[in-house]
């Protein structure tokens, strides 16, 4: 009779068995997911642009005390690190959509947050100040307007916009070292707020007009992108 009972059951316990390595199988494979997620965001080149990002309070901070010395140089560091994660991150592989969040976002909120502290200061025109931070909004404004219309339209960088941001920069740094090392280079500041100005304006119209082009588009119905892709494969 005991030997009847064990092989009654028996099927039952190799199920449960079955079962529990099924659950074991899956949470294993979940968590193994979940950790290669975790890897794609805990990159090397994103650690740096999060670590840029913190830096910005402590320049504000840096400039609004008069500690343009230590404003300067923390604004150096803060360049080389951008120019490191990008290298790593296409050096080494780690491109990473978080990152190509971020990085932008560190470096537009860096400038901004120098240009404002300067420009409270009046080491930079305030015209120009609201000038930068208008562009910038416009920008966000447009962006955001268009993912609420559900047409969400991809901002690629234009030429003249890597030419502005060049020019921010170089303004940036040049005002940060006359204010550093008592350096009289008014002239080439004065030339080169009138280059970030044109600029500024130059690239803003740009974008505006990329992005009425695309607002002005009819959007591609499911069907419609199917029947174009369709034909494109029979011609």
């Amino acid at each position: 009779m005991t030997g009847f009972h064990l092989n009654d059951h028996a099927p039952q316990f190799y199920c449960d068995k079955a079962v529990r390595f099924d659950i074991d199988f899956n949470l294993k494979a979940g968590i193994r997911r979940q950790l290669q997620d975790l890897g794609s965001f805990v990159t090397i080149p994103n650690l740096i642009t999060i670590t840029r990002l913190f830096l910005v309070p402590v320049v504000v901070w840096l400039i609004g005390a008069g500690q343009m010395g230590l404003a300067f140089w923390v604004f150096v560091i803060a360049g080389i690190s951008d120019a490191v994660d990008g290298f790593i991150a296409k050096r080494f592989g780690q491109v990473s959509e978080l990152g190509a969040y971020l990085d932008p976002l560190a470096d537009k909120a860096l400038l901004v947050s120098i240009y404002i502290a300067l420009g409270f200061r009046g080491d930079i025109p305030p015209w120009l100040v609201i000038t930068v931070v208008s562009r910038d909004v416009l920008i966000i404004g447009a962006v955001m307007l268009s993912w609420m219309m559900d047409r969400p339209v991809a901002m690629q960088p234009l030429n003249v916009s890597k030419a502005n941001t060049t020019a921010q920069i170089v303004l940036a740094s040049v005002v940060l070292g006359a204010q550093a090392f008592a350096v009289n280079n008014g002239n080439v500041i004065k030339v080169l707020v009138i280059v970030v100005a044109i600029t500024t304006v130059w690239s803003a119209v740009a974008y505006l007009i990329e992005w009425t082009r695309h607002m002005a588009e009819p959007p591609i119905e499911p069907g419609d992108a199917g029947q174009a892709s369709g034909g494109s494969a029979d011609q």
